[in-house]
């Protein structure tokens, strides 16, 4: 089976951004469908897009979300310039978070982003430098 790029975007998602919040993934499942993915793929990616993209929103001063697409993989990188993750184990419980309350007053900040993200991810890496920021590597196989 063919293992080159078949598709790839990328896409800028800026910090705050409450308003245009869930976009890029919109997108992104529109552009999936378009190629004919799977159903049951897309709404993976879609839960791990939205989930990195509010955290971006929520804690980041901006990201570049980068999507490529093979023929056996749907593979996400979210490289954000930020405060980063002082403590990675934590920041994966489910539960934890660190949202203000204005933040969970808008409905976000339950503690789940990451979780979520793992949970619909085949792979998923997550590095981290305080001060510096934090970088998501997402595998959602295809078949």
């Amino acid at each position: 089976m063919d293992t080159g790029e078949t598709f790839s975007d990328s896409f800028t998602i800026q910090g705050r951004n409450f308003l245009d919040a869930g976009q890029v993934s919109t997108e992104i499942k529109s552009e999936l469908k378009d190629l004919g993915i799977d159903p049951a793929v897309i709404r993976r990616v879609a839960i791990a897009t939205y989930e990195a993209e509010m955290n971006v929103v929520m804690y980041a001063d901006q990201a570049r979300l980068t999507l490529r697409v093979t023929s056996q993989a749907i593979r996400v990188t979210v490289d954000d310039r930020g405060p980063g993750i002082p403590d990675i184990g934590l920041a994966m419980q489910e539960g934890y978070s660190t949202a203000t309350h204005e933040m969970r007053e808008m409905g976000f900040g339950a503690g789940m982003g990451l979780p979520n993200i793992k949970k619909n991810a085949d792979d998923f890496r997550i590095t981290s430098t305080v001060g510096r920021g934090t970088t998501l590597e997402i595998r959602i196989d295809i078949n």
